[in-house]
């Protein structure tokens, strides 16, 4: 008598195949990434308990992202920035199509995500070095830098929760837990539709 097997689940007709994926997101991206978030949220909730903190944490914040220039260039080709870096006119238009749901996948940023990487690279650098004038003698205590400072620590936070909006918005519209991606480092393979 022949013994009754169990039924691969990847094998039975109709049954779901695991997708497949590509590394998109290399180490060094992924620990930018990971590493910018812990300084900007550490520096924000030091702002008033600790200075020595929350200076470092700024510091560390303008390091980074001095460090991530030389990669935007010489890294692999989803961490260069001519990989996400558009013509702004390419970008509203990326921008009208997820209004109407109908924006393309891609495999790397897409125009308005590569957009606001730029942005919030240049918001940080703006908001650490008014933060580190403000420690000069020459700036100290100067209203026009303090307020600048300010400004743009809050329209950092304000950028980061458009971010964080728009990374749902992509994972909710092309299936695919984007958080999950930056921690793993891989995405979906292409499909005939998406660009890479």
């Amino acid at each position: 008598m022949l013994k009754q097997g169990r039924i691969n689940q990847s094998t039975r007709p109709g049954a779901r195949r695991p997708r497949e994926t590509l590394r998109v997101w290399d180490p060094f991206v992924r620990t930018f990434h990971w590493m910018l978030v812990l300084s900007f949220g550490t520096a924000w909730l030091s702002s008033h308990s600790s200075e020595s903190i929350h200076h470092f944490t700024g510091y560390l914040a303008a390091g980074l992202i001095l460090i991530r220039l030389p990669w935007g260039v010489l890294g692999p080709p989803y961490a260069r920035f001519s990989q996400f870096a558009r013509n702004p006119a390419v970008t509203v238009r990326y921008l009208l199509a997820m209004l109407r749901g109908s924006e393309t996948r891609f495999i790397g940023h897409n125009p308005a995500g590569g957009a606001m990487v730029l942005t919030l690279m240049a918001a940080t650098v703006t908001t650490s070095l008014t933060g580190w004038m403000m420690t000069t003698s020459a700036y100290f205590g100067v209203d026009w830098v303090e307020s600048a400072h300010s400004i743009s620590a809050h329209g950092l936070l304000l950028l980061v929760f458009v971010h964080v909006g728009g990374v749902i918005i992509a994972s909710i519209r092309h299936r695919e837990n984007l958080v999950v991606a930056m921690i793993t480092g891989r995405k979906r393979k292409a499909e005939a539709e998406d660009i890479t």
